[in-house]
C-alpha cells in the first residue's frame, strides 16, 4: 500500500473567545480584567488519506469541517496535534507545500473581479512559476472539461456565480496540486450547474488521481464524488468509513413502491405474513412500504406472485434523513 498522502493525528482548534457581561460597570471591568472563556472547534480528529481518494467531510453547521480545512491547508495553527500533508507540515507555509495543495472555497473568490479570468490566470502561473507549456496545456485541459470559453474575456464580475465558481475550480488546479481541499464548492448553485461541476470533479479526479476532502451541505454532491464519508459533529469525527455502510447501518430498512394494475381491494391482509413492513401514505397513486432489508426479497416474490403490480421499485431511504437523524443524535 502506498504512503498515506494526508496523516492527521490528534489534530484540535480551541479558540480564546473574550466574554462580558452586559452594562457600563462589566465594560470597565473588562478593561482591567478581561474574561475569557475557550470554545473547542475541532477536538483530537485523526484519519489518514491514501493518494488519489475523494473523501466527503460532512457535518451540520459549526461541526468544525472548514476550520479542519484550514488547519491542513496552513490557514489556521492547530492548539496541539500533528498533520502531514504531500509530507509538509501545513502551517509551515512552505512555498514548496503551497505548490502541492490548493484550497476552493464557494463563499470566497480568489479571482480580481475587474478583469477578464484569462488575466488573473495568467498571473497565478507566474506566482506558481508554472512552465508555459505546462501553463498553456493545464488550462486548455480545464477549458474543455468545463466548457469555459465564452467566459474568458469578460470581467469577472458580469459573470452569474456557477460561471465564477468555474473559473475558481480553474484557478484551484492550473498548477497541477496534488491536493485538493474543496469548501462548499456548488454553494447557491442550480442543480444543472452542480451537476456538471460534479461530472467535471470526477473526471479531473480519474484522469490526475488528485486527493480530495470535500465539505458540502448538499448530500448529492458527496453521494456523487465520495465513497468514503468521514462525518464531524461538535468538533469530533463520529464515523470514518463508507457512505452505503453508515446508510444501511442507520436505515435498516428499504422503500418498496407498488402501483397496481387493477384495484385491490384488502392490501393489508396480503402483508400479514410480514408483520415488520409498514405502510406509508400514498404518493402519486402509489403504495409505499417501509421493508426490513431481509424482508425485501420475499416480500417483493409474494407481491409480484399474488398482486396486479405494474410497477414496482425498490429503494434506499434518502440519505439526507439518515445524515440528519445523526446531527440530532449526534453519535452513529
Amino acid at each position: 500500500m502506498p504512503e498515506p498522502i494526508i496523516q492527521v493525528s490528534s489534530l484540535t482548534k480551541i479558540y480564546r473567545v473574550p466574554e462580558r457581561a452586559p452594562g457600563l460597570g462589566a465594560s470597565i471591568r473588562g478593561l482591567f480584567k478581561p474574561a475569557y472563556t475557550d470554545v473547542p472547534a475541532v477536538t483530537d480528529v485523526s484519519f489518514t488519506l491514501q493518494p488519489g481518494e475523494m473523501v466527503g467531510l460532512i457535518g451540520p453547521n459549526g461541526a468544525g469541517k472548514t476550520t479542519t480545512l484550514k488547519m491542513l491547508s496552513g490557514l489556521l495553527y492547530p492548539t496541539h496535534g500533528e498533520a502531514r500533508v504531500a509530507g509538509f507540515t501545513p502551517w509551515k507555509r512552505q512555498p514548496d507545500y503551497l505548490r502541492r495543495i490548493s484550497m476552493v472555497m464557494g463563499n470566497r473568490s480568489a479571482m480580481n473581479w475587474d478583469i477578464p479570468p484569462l488575466d488573473s490566470f495568467r498571473v497565478l502561473s507566474k506566482i506558481y512559476r508554472v512552465p508555459e507549456t505546462q501553463y498553456r496545456q493545464t488550462l486548455d485541459e480545464l477549458i474543455a472539461l468545463l466548457d469555459m470559453d465564452p467566459l474568458l474575456k469578460k470581467p469577472v464580475r458580469n459573470l452569474s456565480l456557477g460561471e465564477r465558481m468555474k473559473c475558481e475550480l480553474v484557478a484551484g488546479l492550473l498548477y497541477q496540486p496534488e491536493v485538493l481541499f474543496l469548501d462548499e464548492p456548488t454553494l447557491g448553485l442550480d442543480v444543472a450547474m452542480q451537476r456538471r461541476l460534479r461530472t467535471f470533479l470526477n473526471q479531473y479526479n480519474q484522469q490526475h488521481a488528485v486527493t480530495v476532502i470535500l465539505t458540502s451541505h448538499y448530500m448529492a454532491d458527496v453521494s456523487a464524488l465520495c465513497p468514503r464519508v468521514m462525518l464531524i459533529h461538535h468538533g469530533q469525527l463520529i464515523y470514518d468509513g463508507a457512505l452505503q455502510t453508515l446508510a444501511e447501518k442507520l436505515a435498516p430498512f428499504k422503500l418498496v413502491k407498488l402501483q397496481f394494475s387493477a384495484p385491490v381491494v384488502d392490501f393489508e391482509s396480503c402483508l400479514s405474513a410480514f408483520p415488520a413492513v409498514e405502510i406509508l401514505p400514498q404518493e402519486n397513486a402509489h403504495f409505499i412500504l417501509r421493508v426490513p432489508r431481509t424482508d425485501v426479497a420475499p416480500l417483493t416474490a409474494h407481491l409480484l406472485q399474488g398482486l396486479p403490480v405494474a410497477d414496482l421499485t425498490v429503494e434506499d431511504p434518502p440519505i439526507e434523513a439518515v445524515i440528519d437523524q445523526i446531527y440530532e443524535e449526534g453519535h452513529v
